[in-house]
Parts: C-alpha cells; sequence; structure tokens
C-alpha cells in the first residue's frame, strides 16, 4: 500500500469509518501479532493485548505525527499495551529485588540458531516478568534503568529478570540440542533442526521475522 492510500485509511478511521478500521486491523494484523506473540504466554492471551492495542490506536490516531513511519507508532503502542498487561497481571514472586544482581552477556546462551517459531515457543515458557524483561532488554534495546521505570520495578530486579529468562532459556535451547542429536529429524518433535550461528544476533533475529 502506497503512503497516499495509508494516509487515506488513516483519514478514514479518523472520522469513525468502519470500512476504514477494518482494512487498518487487517493491514498490520500480522506485525501487531508479531510483537504481542513475544509478550505473551500463549496466542489467546497475545490477540487479547493486541485487540487492546488496536483500541488504543483507533482512539489515539489524532495523535500521531504523519510525518514519521505510522508502523513504528503502531508498533510502540502495541509494547505499551503489553506492558501494561504485565503490571495488572504481573506476580510480586516474579520480581525479587535483588539489586546486586550482575549483567549477564549474551554469549552465556548456546550458539546456536532456531527457528523464529521454535524460540518464539521458548520466549513465550517464560515466566512473565522474565519473558517482560527480555524482550525489553534484548529485542527493543531499553537499558535497566529504563525497563525499571516502565514496569515500576528496580534496575536489580531488572538485570535478575534478564538473567533468569537467558538461563531458562539456556536450559531450553540445550534441550531441544540433546532432542534434536537423538531423532532422525522426522518431525515429531516439534523442533525444527538446529544451525549455528552467533546468538549475539537475537535482536535482529526477531525484527527480521516480524510478520
Amino acid at each position: 500500500m502506497t503512503e497516499e492510500k495509508l494516509q487515506a485509511l488513516i483519514s478514514g478511521c479518523m472520522r469513525q469509518d468502519r470500512s476504514s478500521q477494518k482494512q487498518l486491523y487487517k493491514l498490520f494484523y500480522g506485525y501487531a501479532m508479531s510483537i504481542c506473540l513475544r509478550y505473551s504466554a500463549d496466542r489467546d492471551e497475545a490477540a487479547e493485548v493486541m485487540n487492546q492495542g488496536f483500541f488504543k490506536v483507533f482512539k489515539h490516531l489524532g495523535k500521531y505525527d504523519s510525518s514519521r513511519p505510522f508502523k513504528i507508532w503502531l508498533g510502540r503502542i502495541m509494547t505499551n499495551t503489553a506492558i501494561d498487561h504485565y503490571r495488572i497481571n504481573a506476580k510480586a514472586g516474579y520480581t525479587e529485588d535483588l539489586e546486586k544482581a550482575y549483567d549477564v552477556s549474551d554469549n552465556v546462551l548456546p550458539d546456536r540458531r532456531l527457528d523464529y517459531n521454535d524460540l518464539l515457543r521458548m520466549v513465550q515458557r517464560l515466566p512473565q516478568a522474565y519473558r517482560t524483561v527480555f524482550n525489553l532488554f534484548a529485542i527493543e534495546g531499553y537499558t535497566h534503568e529504563e525497563i525499571a521505570m516502565m514496569l515500576q520495578i528496580s534496575e536489580g530486579a531488572s538485570k535478575s529478570n534478564l538473567h533468569k529468562a537467558r538461563q531458562k532459556l539456556k536450559v531450553m535451547i540445550a534441550e531441544a540440542n540433546r532432542i534434536h542429536d537423538r531423532t532422525d529429524f522426522n518431525g515429531s518433535i516439534g523442533y525444527s533442526p538446529i544451525i549455528v550461528m552467533n546468538y549475539l544476533d537475537i535482536n535482529s533475529f526477531f525484527r527480521n521475522n516480524l510478520r
């Protein structure tokens, strides 16, 4: 869709035109869902977050600066909606405040590459607090200070949750490797073949696979 047509569609949404809203929803459904899936435990939760996000998109279209990419603006709303969802549902047990938690570099994870859906399923299996911090830090690129402000936790808790998220992912990926090595790749194990890669590319890995 051309930029001119997109702006016309946005204008229709601002006039509360149902047809325009439906078209905009369909146009960015895949992109919005790909963001919400990373922050959610399953597709149902992701759909709930995404629909809340689109409600905010339609409500605040008047604040959109047409000189900037609409996709980025919409993506930020989806991320913020996922954060709001976290705040409502977060459990204190997931956010213990470890002020001396240390930074852990990405290279503690196995030097492997999974199919996008495989890695997404692993991220979804993380406890909500670990998953949220992991996404914000490793993929969105926020600092621990910024994450602490967004999630209303301490920097120590952010670092702790990131460390624990990586440790859990490390275990899951190692287990996937073991299962992969013991099978004949007949597809019955639920994981795609694993290829060697540098895990520091996790940021671009997710970004390049946004749909």
